[in-house]
């Protein structure tokens, strides 16, 4: 796998795994971005030309995906929209991106022979409720309650069908959420962290009951190159850390961590259709291909991502301001 070819590449967890290849293999990526406002070619910077070329553009486009497709030996499929609220506030781009691109994808896939892997999200499974000990694994059933999980359900589908129905070469993988450098500052905990730097209080939504399952991004890259070389195909892994916290306690561990009070926050209106609980069972990613994440516990791992933005504010501080206003026009 020399070549490979990286859609989403300059997005939060994209740019992490282009990061994570150069570091640790001899692979050359082509990153392929829309460079819409999630992408930031700065995500890239300081990475060596000679490992790294970067195209712009959709991957709806036929015939720049497939001429892309020509040159590579694998795929790693990061490009979606994947912001929540934005989801429901205009669901197209979401059909567009997650249905219609994942479909010209695999259709390239087909033409071209070429090992496809697929990153999707836990939220395609819905919810749990807080009191209940069970936790999302391979076989949980589809239940997506928002445009975007729904779009993303939707792209798995299409991949599992194209690899039974074409023999298309390729794995799926759905993991909790990330946390790490290059996260735009519209996300749950750099907006946070960016906040305290600025000397905003943080905002949480509702009470704050809502339990996520936190990995860092490095962590997922290590996963997704696992499974790249590993995997067997066709199959599904899911990717987690054991990182559940509730939404009340990452704010005040934030809060803790950059030396503030741990109650100096603001109580926000919740978000529609805001899901419970995600929790993942990454026992088959660990026992059948041998993956364990590098940071075992979510206080390292953050204090690790609080470190990154405050020595690269000239990365997130030019998206700050007009992030900061849009939410302020929805009371959050």
């Amino acid at each position: 796998m020399a070549k490979l070819l990286v859609t989403g590449g300059a997005g939060f967890i994209g740019s992490n795994f282009v990061h994570h290849v150069v570091a640790h293999t001899d692979h050359h990526v082509t990153v392929l971005d829309k460079l819409t406002y999630a992408g930031n070619r700065a995500s890239l910077d300081g990475l060596p030309e000679n490992r790294v070329s970067f195209v712009q553009g959709d991957i709806a486009d036929a015939a720049l995906v497939d001429e892309l497709f020509a040159g590579v030996d694998a795929v790693v499929h990061y490009a979606a929209e994947s912001h929540n609220d934005n989801s429901l506030n205009d669901p197209r781009p979401f059909l567009d991106t997650n249905i219609i691109g994942t479909y010209t994808l695999l259709e390239a896939a087909r033409r071209h022979d070429t090992r496809l892997h697929h990153i999707s999200t836990d939220e395609v499974y819905g919810d749990l409720e807080l009191d209940d000990p069970a936790r999302f694994t391979e076989s949980t059933p589809y239940n997506p309650s928002s445009p975007y999980s729904s779009t993303k359900a939707g792209s798995d589908l299409l991949v599992r069908a194209w690899v039974r129905s074409f023999g298309v070469r390729a794995t799926i993988s759905n993991c909790s959420n990330n946390y790490g450098p290059f996260q735009h500052v519209e996300k749950f905990i750099p907006r946070q962290i960016t906040n305290v730097i600025r000397s905003i209080r943080p905002k949480l939504y509702g009470a704050g009951e809502n339990v996520r399952d936190w990995i860092h991004a490095d962590d997922h890259s290590s996963a997704v190159l696992t499974i790249l070389e590993k995997g067997e195909l066709g199959q599904t892994y899911l990717i987690g850390a054991d990182g559940e916290r509730n939404n009340k306690d990452v704010v005040e561990l934030i809060l803790e961590t950059m030396g503030q009070p741990r109650d100096a926050y603001d109580h926000v209106t919740d978000r529609a259709g805001h899901d419970l609980r995600y929790a993942i069972d990454s026992t088959k990613l660990r026992t059948e291909l041998g993956w364990t994440p590098q940071f075992q516990d979510f206080e390292s791992g953050l204090a690790n991502t609080i470190d990154w933005y405050r020595a690269n504010e000239a990365w997130w501080a030019p998206s700050k301001d007009a992030t900061e206003a849009f939410y302020a026009t929805k009371g959050q």
